[in-house]
């Protein structure tokens, strides 16, 4: 009987001259595939050949041993070639300039020498993680093309957020009516096109429609579509958005708005699958799956008579609540850089980055807006803004100190701010260890003991 293949060991590479530590590095990482090399072209040679996740680096390489020219030649070489690739950095003592001026080039971490082989086995471990969840969202947006909405790609650190994705993942596949129940520009209509996207039903179309936005006398029209001569200014036969979802997914925001005779006939859709056009008397079969969304809370609506009961256990078959950004801790961080990268491409090239009292600023609001909210401000700041980092001025913020709840047990409050300001400071750093150590005032094992604590490593 043929053993079964044990998967292949992931790929580090060494580029280090000291014959002496290279034995003792390799002897280090036994669940590694290491190649270890001692020279600028050599290193090169294998980022080419072996494609490794990790690379550790020596910046005193030769010809320049007591320098640096050679180092950051490459790792300059390996972020133009490979930018995707985790970079962790040497740093002698006295050297700390070079370590932070190499992260500043594209470098995950640096440490210190002598090597403290175990520290550094972290380091490396937790980049190959990060390489490792990178990769796989990659793969996945490369799955559904990129102008598609991908879960596995949503722009997030929150625990709580990927929870919904996950959710939304699972109920994709079934044929459900799904209802989100989430404030005002939480990305409801992002997660609906997701949901489509992740269906069976993504070859079809995805048709949205605001309830609230629409009259009350042409809503109707808009679902359900009207024949020629149905009403005044009815000049031809038009289909609704029901029919336009045929094979697809009609997401319904603000389903909260439909007023109550439109109600019933929803609800009939719902039961029979069938509709009738504005002027109509013939049946028309249509499959088209409902996903809704609304900020209002419909229970209490059913209660004062505005809402059917029957209709909202047809459009609630799962009920997913989108948290606001405000209860998405370092989320905040994460989508303004990405919106600013967006933006400066754009319409403003020479900005390239968050100032402090901005990225303090961010951290501190409480986003009443949510992600639109965020997005406007970013948009806003990237076009006024005159130097290379945007200011909290740009983005018309104040740091907000004040606490938003008090917590009266000291070991809860304790634990809830360490996992807020931990999270803020990881997000900020996009994960970097040293760099979230220093913005903490902690040393890097304690990091590493606190992360492992609250359950926090990627």
């Amino acid at each position: 009987m043929a053993q079964e293949k044990s998967p292949p060991l992931p790929k580090l590479l060494i580029v280090e001259d000291d014959e002496g530590l290279q034995a003792q590095l390799k002897w280090a990482y036994e669940d590694f595939d290491v190649t270890i090399v001692g020279d600028r072209e050599s290193a090169i040679a294998a980022l080419r050949a072996e494609e490794p996740g990790v690379v550790t680096l020596d910046l005193g390489l030769p010809p320049d041993p007591d320098g640096t020219t050679e180092g950051f030649a490459v790792l300059d070489a390996i972020m133009a070639l490979k930018p995707e690739t985790k970079v962790i950095v040497a740093s002698g003592h006295g050297a700390r300039e070079s370590a932070l001026k190499a992260i500043e080039h594209g470098a995950y971490d640096f440490y210190q020498k002598p090597v403290d082989i175990e520290a550094l086995g972290l380091i490396v471990r937790r980049a190959l993680n990060l390489h490792k969840i990178e990769n796989e969202n990659r793969r996945l947006a490369d799955k559904v093309g990129e102008d598609k909405t991908v879960l596995g790609a949503m722009i997030t650190s929150a625990p709580e957020m990927v929870k919904v994705a996950r959710t939304i993942e699972r109920v994709a596949k079934t044929n459900v009516s799904v209802m989100l129940l989430g404030a005002s520009g939480t990305g409801k209509e992002l997660l609906a096109k997701g949901l489509h996207e992740a269906s069976d039903r993504s070859g079809g179309s995805f048709v949205a429609i605001n309830c609230a936005a629409i009259p009350e006398n042409l809503l109707e029209s808009e679902l359900f579509g009207h024949e020629k001569g149905a009403f005044t200014g009815a000049v031809k036969t038009t289909e609704g958005k029901i029919e336009q979802a045929h094979g697809g997914t009609l997401f319904l925001d603000e389903v909260g708005d439909i007023p109550l005779p439109l109600q019933v006939k929803l609800l009939r859709f719902l039961q029979e699958r069938t509709i009738e056009r504005i002027g109509g008397r013939k049946p028309i079969e249509v499959d088209t799956r409902i996903v809704c969304a609304t900020h209002q809370n419909l229970e209490a609506m059913i209660g004062e008579g505005r809402f059917r009961e029957d209709l909202f256990y047809r459009l609630a078959e799962i009920v997913i609540k989108i948290p606001a950004l405000s209860e998405r801790p370092g989320d905040a961080i994460l989508l303004a850089k990405a919106f600013l990268n967006r933006f400066s491409a754009e319409m403003n090239p020479q900005v390239k980055g968050f100032a402090p009292d901005a990225l303090a600023a961010i951290d501190s609001w409480d986003w009443p807006g949510n992600v639109r909210e965020l997005e406007n401000r970013v948009k806003r700041a990237v076009i006024m803004a005159d130097e290379k980092l945007v200011s909290a001025i740009d983005l018309d913020l104040e740091a907000d100190a004040d606490e938003a709840a008090e917590v009266l047990n000291l070991k809860s409050a304790r634990e809830q701010a360490d996992r807020k300001v931990i999270r803020h400071a990881l997000a900020r750093t996009e994960g970097n260890i040293s760099s979230t150590a220093k913005i903490l005032g902690i040393s890097r094992p304690t990091l590493y003991d606190l992360l492992k604590q609250y359950d926090l490593q990627g």
